[in-house]
């Protein structure tokens, strides 16, 4: 799955990215996209699918019909390139829930350094799984201190349940 309850908790970033010292967290959860192909898979790719459109060229080399057709397949090996940097790109995104006894945070480190923030008293945190009407089905979320969070958003449908399993019984324990 990607995600892991993250073992040996001695230090944990606190909102800031800075280490809090002497204070272990209960748990630490982080959660990422996951990824079916490499870097090294995503240039095979490109190399494969790069030769594969050349292939129909080669008995049109000498012909002015090339310089027709070219343009066009090197627009499409360039849009799929696009496509699967980006795809890379929103790859980058990790959540890190930490769990101490008195306070709950969620940091997502998104594409390009972006960081978002959520801090939460654990004993009021409730998880809610919203099977329709959210961006994604059975959409996963935290409320507390005035606010609701998404978790995992790019998780599978599974994963999200199992994932509100896991939050609910973590939160119950420590109440």
């Amino acid at each position: 799955m990607p995600y892991e309850w993250l073992k040996d908790l001695q230090e944990a970033p606190d909102q800031s990215g800075a280490l809090l010292q002497g204070e272990a967290p209960l748990a630490h959860l982080r959660l990422w996209p996951f990824r079916s192909l490499s870097r090294r898979g995503f240039v095979w790719f490109i190399a494969v699918t790069a030769a594969l459109l050349a292939m129909p060229l080669i008995p049109l080399v000498g012909s002015p019909v090339l310089w027709g057709i070219l343009p066009f397949l090197l627009l499409a090996i360039w849009a799929i390139w696009t496509a699967l940097s980006r795809s890379y790109r929103d790859g980058e995104i990790t959540e890190d829930l930490i769990l101490w006894p008195d306070r709950i945070t969620l940091t997502r480190q998104g594409p390009g350094q972006r960081r978002q923030s959520w801090e939460a008293n654990p004993h009021w945190v409730t998880v809610t799984l919203h099977e329709k009407g959210g961006p994604v089905p059975q959409y996963l979320t935290l409320r507390g201190a005035g606010r609701e969070v998404e978790l995992g958003a790019f998780l599978s449908e599974d994963e999200r349940l199992a994932l509100r399993a896991e939050m609910r019984q973590r939160l119950a324990d420590l109440r």
